[in-house]
């Protein structure tokens, strides 16, 4: 297990290369199809993967909360993943990965860990629709492996927030209206309950926004856009007056979209707000060196309501 680990701490060198490194994980046979599946999660969000400890339960935990573990004297949740799912499986989960984002740290409960996978972002595609209703928004990338394996990227912060509560609708009480409706920001984000918080911080700034599922398709709205703009002969600030974008992302993550965005003339003005659970000092200073603006952890609606009121004020 430590073998397997042991170089977590290096693979930071990848970011901004649009290249990722995913912990690949099993849940356990299905007992509904008899296969079992293959997931992944970044390696960036893997603190450690060990033995599964002595859980402690809890009273008035949700469903899939297995219950607590103590981590070198820090109380850590444990979540079920196959429970959380909805999986029918046999086996108990023998496995926790130990996870970091967002600035809180819970251990999943797997049946087996298999290996560590680099591979480029664009080869990470965005799911089918069936197969993303179907999961209920979990799955927010899938990418084949050599032996024709699908490897499925599970929204690990989906799990954060319905685990635990970080969607609270006063979480966005007291949020004022800072624009009379004339401002767009423009966002990528492949988490379904990011861009659903990033809608709601909007709305109550009455601020106008365009959504986009990734860097890639973010990229293109932009060349549209530019695109719209030079044939009304009209400043792209009259279509757009800011970009809000996650790190990680299918096709196109956002360190090379906004080095996209400030190489390119058209767009090198744009104000560009980082978004996103990897709020690591490195990664700060890895999303400022390809040009970011502003780095503005997840699950913090005031302050990115702050932060894009600030910089709209300024993009006037």
């Amino acid at each position: 297990m430590s073998e397997l680990m042991k170089s977590i701490d290096a693979r930071t060198k990848l970011a901004g290369t649009n290249k990722l490194e995913i912990l690949l994980f099993s849940l356990g046979k299905d007992s509904r199809t008899g296969r079992r599946e293959t997931y992944g999660i970044n390696v960036f969000k893997v603190r450690e993967v060990m033995r599964t400890p002595e859980i402690t339960r809890a009273p008035d935990m949700p469903d899939a909360v297995e219950g607590m573990v103590s981590l070198r004297g820090s109380l850590v949740p444990v979540v079920d993943l196959a429970r959380y799912t909805r999986m029918p499986v046999e086996s108990t989960p023998q496995i926790m990965i130990v996870t970091e984002y967002n600035g809180h740290t819970q251990g999943f409960l797997v049946e087996a860990v298999d290996t560590i996978l680099r591979l480029d972002w664009s080869a990470m595609k965005v799911p089918p629709e069936m197969m993303s209703a179907q999961a209920g928004g979990l799955v927010v990338a899938v990418t084949e492996l050599p032996d024709n394996r699908l490897v499925m990227m599970l929204d690990v912060e989906k799990i954060l927030s319905e685990t635990s509560g970080y969607d609270d609708e006063h979480l966005y009480a007291n949020i004022k209206p800072v624009d009379n409706g004339t401002r767009t920001v423009l966002f990528a984000d492949d988490s379904s309950i990011a861009r659903k918080q990033i809608t709601k911080t909007l709305d109550a700034m009455n601020v106008r926004w365009v959504s986009s599922i990734n860097g890639g398709q973010a990229w293109e709205e932009l060349e549209r856009i530019a695109a719209a703009a030079s044939a009304a002969n009209r400043p792209i600030s009259d279509f757009v007056n800011l970009i809000l974008t996650d790190v990680e992302m299918p096709e196109l993550d956002g360190y090379m979209l906004t080095r996209r965005i400030k190489n390119d003339p058209r767009f090198a003005k744009l104000p560009v707000i980082m978004h996103s659970s990897l709020s690591g000092m490195q990664n700060q200073q890895l999303g400022r060196s390809v040009g970011v603006d502003e780095y503005v952890a997840k699950f913090e609606p005031h302050k990115l309501a702050e932060t894009l009121s600030n910089r709209l004020a300024l993009a006037a």
